[in-house]
């Protein structure tokens, strides 16, 4: 089974930046966040990967501007640091897996990054899109890697776990070759884990190499004030139920003296970081120790890889502490807390907020009841390609029979990833 090389999963660090805040989905004005600001103190921090998309508004040119700067040039070389985009998603409905489009697309990122090359290119939100279209792309992003190296990783992104499984496995009995990384986002969470239960064994046994779990907070949905509501107004696909119970979560949370969106990130990050092993990676961890790729020893454990969303560098600092606090508390965590210099006592609170979290996140999943692992419909009931006759798009073909492929249930009544803001 042909396999890039190295494998991306010894390389790639386990915490992402991403950049689907840098929007007006998001925020009013995405070119009044302190984006710069954000990314030279992730880097700062130890944060060595960026994740963006063309369909994220600005995004792109904002990262690129950020890192084109001589704090930038003089401190981190890009060979330190991971730049990861898309291809694929032109607007709302606007879709374009063509060939020339994926060239002209992967064309305009390394222009507005100011690189030579990318690390990781997905197809995204391949859920919109028939699978011919999805190999079409693949089948080009892999040439311009094989021919150019402008391109040293591939991969898909979407939300349905199961649309996600059948491309991967579609993928590998079609080309031979696996995908390098299948992101999702929001179906690791407080209220939906089925990035673990469902895809794990799936993708795994597609021979995926890394499997990123993007927006903890389920797009802004775990929040006690709500989704967020930016410039283009209430974007999110989640149902008025939904939304009500996850209210009725956040005020049980906070009759305990905590709030949902603080459990909700711990957990995701720490139970993933744990439970994602399998298709997680060697990469950097940000842990505050010195990291070389060389002294990596081949049976050293890999760690669940996250994506996280800020908005300001208060936000980022505060998900860094988080972070750090959980890479304490893993078997081991004792050297890491004392040689980064946070010290046992940090090891022993970690050890304790880990237990305290586990105990509120079992009861917010009870008030969640019914709409624990519920997801959504995407694409929505009523999404109509612009050019294409009919409403529905053409049914995954599927390699083997599978429990998962069966459609998820609506409750009666009724994808951009990221999002980790008002962390604070």
């Amino acid at each position: 089974m042909p396999q890039t090389s190295p494998p991306l999963s010894t390389l790639l660090p386990p915490l992402i930046c991403g950049t689907a805040t840098f929007n007006d989905q998001y925020n009013p004005d995405p070119y009044a966040l302190p984006t710069t600001g954000i990314v030279h103190r992730a880097l700062s921090l130890g944060v060595r990967a960026f994740d963006t998309s063309p369909y994220y508004g600005p995004a792109e040119e904002l990262l690129g501007k950020a890192l084109n700067t001589p704090f930038v040039h003089e401190n981190f070389p890009r060979r330190d640091y991971f730049l990861l985009t898309k291809v694929g998603r032109i607007a709302g409905a606007e879709f374009d897996y063509s060939a020339p489009w994926v060239r002209r697309s992967v064309q305009r990122s390394l222009d507005n990054l100011h690189t030579k090359y990318l690390d990781v290119v997905y197809c995204h939100d391949v859920e919109f899109v028939t699978p011919e279209e999805v190999l079409t792309a693949i089948t080009e992003l892999r040439r311009i890697r094989d021919e150019t190296g402008r391109i040293k990783y591939v991969g898909i992104s979407g939300y349905p776990v199961a649309t996600l499984c059948d491309l991967a496995e579609i993928i590998l009995e079609r080309t031979g070759e696996p995908l390098d990384a299948v992101m999702s986002y929001a179906n690791f969470t407080l209220q939906n884990t089925r990035l673990s239960s469902v895809a794990l064994p799936r993708l795994k046994a597609a021979g995926v190499s890394v499997v990123p779990n993007a927006s903890v907070l389920g797009m802004g949905l775990l929040r006690r004030t709500g989704v967020p509501i930016g410039a283009q107004g209430d974007f999110h696909p989640s149902p008025s139920e939904l939304r009500t119970v996850i209210q009725k979560a956040s005020d049980w949370c906070d009759q305990q003296d905590n709030r949902i969106e603080k459990v909700a990130i711990r957990f995701a990050l720490e139970v993933w970081m744990r439970e994602g092993e399998p298709v997680g990676s060697k990469g950097d961890p940000a842990s505050g120790i010195a990291w070389r790729r060389e002294q990596v020893k081949p049976n050293a454990p890999k760690l669940g890889v996250s994506v996280m969303g800020v908005s300001n560098v208060d936000e980022l600092n505060e998900t860094m502490r988080v972070w750090r606090s959980i890479l304490d508390g893993l078997e081991g965590g004792e050297h890491t807390a004392v040689e980064s210099g946070r010290g046992s006592r940090d090891r022993v609170w970690s050890l304790s907020r880990q237990k305290q979290v586990q105990e509120l996140a079992t009861g917010i999943r009870k008030v969640l009841g019914e709409y624990l692992d519920f997801a959504w419909a995407s694409p929505p009931p009523d999404f109509k390609r612009p050019g294409l006759s009919s409403t529905v798009l053409a049914p995954l073909p599927t390699p083997a029979a599978s429990p998962d492929h069966s459609a998820l249930k609506l409750p009666p009544g009724e994808s951009m990833d990221v999002s980790c803001t008002d962390l604070i």
